[in-house]
């Protein structure tokens, strides 16, 4: 069994105030708990620990040995109690975040930012990945939130669509599109440079499709800002989200709505269990809060 942190306590008041009855007015107790506390103690370590000199109690040979590492435990207990205090409080704790790219680049710095101005010690992390392998880190509680394109499936989850984007057609400067917006059949004409797998890259196969035809790319990356770039130096149309269109630097592309237009969500998603510590909260108010 570990040692006893409340009798290492009154062990020390003991020693150091020469008497049981002193240490028990210390400490709110009878002077028989605090004998009984000291002969627990004793009893465990299998030494005498207090002999009495005169009408002085004064600790052994290995009670005097045993004060130093009974000192540097119990402040060691009342550090790790002390650390806990902003915690319970409020103050301080800790958010996991699993995300796509173009939400933890466009969407989520935001977020944060507004979550820390609410509580300055929370930490965030972070992770990027493809939404299929967030969900699994998720389910498996190595992550507390995830935003993802929906849909996203699991008993487990609890899902809150939170915002709205549109999906844009996207042409290098200076293109000309269709007053309208550019429909299916138009873009399945354009060389085509679109992101891979997800929930994204489905909605908008669902949307260029045709009767017998399958989507053939001309290439598919996993980036979103590398499309851009390619997209800007003539390589290619695509369909990208709005939020990382946000902000084209010196427009080195033309973009348009789809006709007609073309719409994903994101979601905020957690385990059905998830306790939801302050941080959590914060976190989760300030994504519903995103504008865009």
């Amino acid at each position: 069994m570990p040692l006893n942190l409340d009798q290492l306590a009154t062990f020390v008041n003991v020693a150091d105030l020469g008497s049981f009855t002193a240490a028990a007015d210390k400490e709110g107790l009878t002077q028989p708990a605090v004998s009984l506390q000291v002969k627990g103690l004793e009893q465990r370590l299998g030494v005498r620990l207090i002999e009495r000199v005169g009408r002085r109690a004064q600790p052994t040979a290995a009670g005097l040995d045993l004060l130093v590492h009974a000192r540097r435990l119990l402040q060691a207990s009342a550090a790790a109690e002390e650390a806990m205090v902003p915690y319970r409080d409020g103050a301080s704790g800790r958010v996991r975040i699993g995300s796509g790219g173009t939400a933890s680049i466009h969407l989520l710095p935001r977020a944060i930012a507004a979550a820390r101005k609410r509580m300055p010690g929370l930490e965030i992390t972070v992770r990027i990945g493809d939404a299929d392998d967030i969900l699994h880190e998720l389910e498996a509680n190595s992550l507390d939130i995830a935003v993802v394109a929906l849909p996203a499936s699991g008993r487990n989850f609890e899902i809150e669509p939170f915002y709205e984007e549109e999906l844009l057609a996207v042409a290098p400067a200076g293109s000309l599109m269709p007053e309208d917006g550019p429909d299916a059949a138009f873009m399945r004409d354009r060389t085509l440079l679109l992101y891979e797998g997800g929930n994204t890259r489905r909605a908008i196969d669902a949307w260029l499709a045709a009767p017998d035809t399958r989507i053939r790319p001309a290439m598919e990356f996993g980036s979103i800002e590398a499309i851009k770039e390619l997209v800007a130096v003539g390589l290619g149309w695509s369909i990208l989200p709005g939020l990382a269109l946000k902000r084209d630097r010196a427009g080195l592309v033309t973009t348009s709505s789809l006709n007609p237009r073309l719409t994903r969500r994101l979601g905020m998603v957690l385990r059905r269990d998830k306790h939801l510590t302050r941080g959590l909260r914060e976190m989760m108010k300030c994504l519903r809060a995103f504008k865009g």
